[in-house]
Parts: C-alpha cells; structure tokens; sequence
C-alpha cells in the first residue's frame, strides 16, 4: 500500500519506511508535494501517516490537506498516527477532516515512538527504554500490515470514545497553549552560529538567518522540533529553555 506522510524528527517516517516495506507500496514525504499529489491521485486505496502534537494534527498536514482536498473524494484511506504518549483519537482527528472531502476512512493504527520533545526533562526515558519502544513499534507495523493483507483493518482511535479522549483529555486544555507556542520558538545566539541547518531543513520555512544567526519569521511553525532536535549547537528551544537531549531519529 502507498503512504504519504509527515515527520518531524524522524519517528513517523520509520513507522511509514516499515509500513511500505512490509506491505509492498511507495512512500513519500507530504513536503514532496508533486510527488505527494501523484501518489494519491494513481492510488485507489492509500496510506497518511503523521505524529500527534497535544493530541491533534500538525498544522502542516491540516494544511496540505485542505489545499488539496478535491484530490481526496472517493479514495479509501488508511491511517497511521505516532506519538510520544498519548493521542485518544490521533487517527480520528485526520479522518474527520478527510471525510468533509469525501473520503473513506478504512481503518487507523496508533504508534508509541520515543517523545521528541527534548526541551522538557520529564517526558526523556532513557536508551533502553526507548529502544524497546520501537521494537513494540516494529512489531505493531507488521502485524498490522498482514491484517491488510487479509482484510481485517483495525479502527485504532477513530471510535466515538476516543474522540471524547483526545478532546477532554488533552487537546481542549491545550489549545490556545498549542496556539501560542507557534511563535514560541527561542535562539540562543551565544550558542548559535549561524550554520543555516534548521533553515534549509524547516518544513515550513519558518526560520531564516538574520545578520548570522537563526531567527523565528512569521506564525507558520507547525512544532515538530525538527530545528531543535538536530541543531548541532543546541541552540534552539520551544517549550524548555534547555535541550536536555536530541531525539532526532534518523540519526540515533
């Protein structure tokens, strides 16, 4: 099965790297939107995977989708959501949204990766912790991909309960917070230098470099922690206001 999707630090495109692996599909990054428009315009049935931030959508994905609603009318769409924690209905937030352009949602999966939130030290677990994680991971993806092979979708997140979850549990309390942290984004610039890293590789191209040093442009950070997380100065923070530790997948 084909799969479109959005990572931030790397957790959700593993999942999506595993998930096309085992069930025998293309993959392609929603920041490769050419590409991303074709895949879901040649594909019947298809994947979207993407992580959960404060039990919702990231904004980057909302806004892909919107943009190119039409092409969703009448596809059959799998859902993959990753998270650190806790989601409630991560799938479910991604298949009310696909369903007012006429989607049909088949089935969803939750996946626990390590939280990439590096800034806050009580949500860090330690090495072997995490690697268990995504060895549980690991076996989740396939077997889900052999209940595709046999028809038997699960529905992971996308029940009424689980909206209910995801919504009082977290995502109403943190709403206007999650609003605010947009333009929350702090540079050290004693510790920055200035290397354009975060710049060249921000998916909304929310940081530039002013007079050598990185700076926040606009309100279009969809908080995926991807600057911070690969920084090589560690100088970039949002919640915290120290990197604690780097959770950068592809690079662990």
């Amino acid at each position: 099965m084909n799969i479109i999707y959005f990572s931030g630090s790397g957790n959700t495109e593993y999942c999506a790297s595993l998930f096309s692996e085992f069930t025998g599909g293309k993959m392609c990054s929603i920041e490769d939107k050419e590409e991303a428009r074709e895949i879901i315009k040649l594909s019947e049935t298809f994947a979207i995977a993407y992580p959960i931030h404060y039990s919702n959508m990231p904004f980057i994905v909302k806004d892909f989708i919107k943009e190119n609603g039409t092409l969703f009318k009448g596809k059959k769409i799998f859902l993959m959501a990753t998270m650190g924690m806790f989601s409630g209905d991560g799938t479910g937030c991604g298949a009310r949204l696909l369903k007012k352009y006429g989607a049909e949602i088949i089935g969803g999966m939750h996946v626990q990766m390590p939280d990439s939130i590096g800034d806050v030290n009580l949500l860090k677990r330690n090495k072997q912790t995490n690697r268990a994680i995504i060895n549980s991971a690991e076996k989740k993806i396939k077997a889900v991909s052999e209940m595709l092979h046999k028809n038997k979708l699960p529905k992971e997140g996308l029940h009424f309960y689980n909206h209910i979850a995801g919504l009082f549990g977290q995502r109403l309390w943190f709403l206007h917070h999650v609003k605010k942290l947009r333009t929350a984004l702090k540079v050290d610039s004693n510790k920055c230098t200035g290397c354009g890293f975060c710049a060249a590789h921000c998916p909304t191209s929310s940081l530039v470099l002013q007079n050598g040093k990185a700076a926040l442009k606009g309100t279009g950070c969809t908080i995926c922690y991807r600057c911070m997380n690969s920084c090589p100065s560690k100088a970039i923070t949002i919640i915290g206001k120290k990197v604690y530790e780097q959770c950068l997948f592809k690079y662990n």
